[in-house]
């Protein structure tokens, strides 16, 4: 969750190959704390294909809403997400249903006349033991035209390189590196649920926090199934404005006593 009134601007990127056509795919996001509670997301995606072409993909709208007002054991949290993009979209930023390699091999020309509305709907479980995070996801998702459930998961453990923080600014300390290993794959639909026939991932994962500085994400995910992408790569940085939503207040009051005067 992001802290209220804090702004996040981020890029996840992934690069993999698929029926011989290299692609780079990238979702440009912007992620806003309204409440303690409530964040949101706004996403725009692109991609672009050796030998094909570079293309706009869609958007999305993500919600975060935290079901219990301070920290326990377990935390859930309820991510509800509207989704319009096409079929060319290779984001990858979740894998669900029958997800595979056959789909991102269609062209971009042919892929992209899908149009794909979709709701998508997680329940995120977050657990701090002894300085591990372990997060667990259970995806729901359903294009809103006719067509079956589909179901995914998402299962992560990280831990900082060293728990205590140095008292003096330091770039490369220990503690500003994190990590761990995620694994995810799809569950099937609701006419065939389970593993069969579905992508699954394994993924070792390290973060890079800079010092009042953005932080740099990398991974490198291995596929486990004949449906999966052998390899694909993930990279992500981000940044964060802290109160920008009061600092917007204060231009708008600032300028509203201006103009009473």
């Amino acid at each position: 969750m992001e802290e209220p009134g804090n702004l996040e601007l981020a890029l996840n990127g992934v690069t993999a190959s698929a029926g011989g056509h290299p692609f780079l795919a990238g979702a440009w996001e912007l992620e806003y704390g309204v409440k303690a509670w409530w964040t949101t997301e706004f996403y725009l995606d692109a991609q672009t294909t050796s030998g094909e072409s570079t293309l706009f993909t869609g958007f999305r709208w993500e919600n975060r809403l935290r079901v219990l007002p301070t920290e326990h054991w377990v935390n859930p949290v309820i991510y509800v997400e509207y989704e319009n993009i096409n079929g060319a979209d290779k984001t990858l930023l979740e894998v669900v249903g029958h997800d595979g390699k056959q789909d991102l091999a269609v062209p971009n020309n042919v892929a992209s006349l899908e149009q794909q509305r979709e709701l998508e709907t997680k329940l995120i479980l977050g657990s701090y033991v002894k300085g591990w995070t372990i997060a667990e996801n259970i995806i729901v998702e359903k294009n809103l035209a006719h067509e079956p459930w589909e179901f995914g998961y998402a299962v992560g453990v990280s831990r900082p390189l060293a728990l205590r923080a140095r008292p003096e600014r330091c770039t490369f300390c220990p503690e500003n590196w994190q990590a761990g290993v995620e694994v995810y794959g799809g569950l099937g639909t609701t006419e065939q649920f389970g593993f069969r026939d579905t992508s699954q991932y394994i993924a070792p994962t390290v973060e890079w926090q800079l010092p009042e500085g953005p932080t740099l994400k990398l991974s490198a995910g291995f596929g486990l199934t004949g449906q999966s992408l052998p390899v694909l790569f993930r990279v992500g940085v981000s940044y964060e404005i802290a109160q920008v939503g009061n600092a917007i207040k204060g231009l708008f009051s600032s300028a509203h006593r201006e103009s009473a005067r």
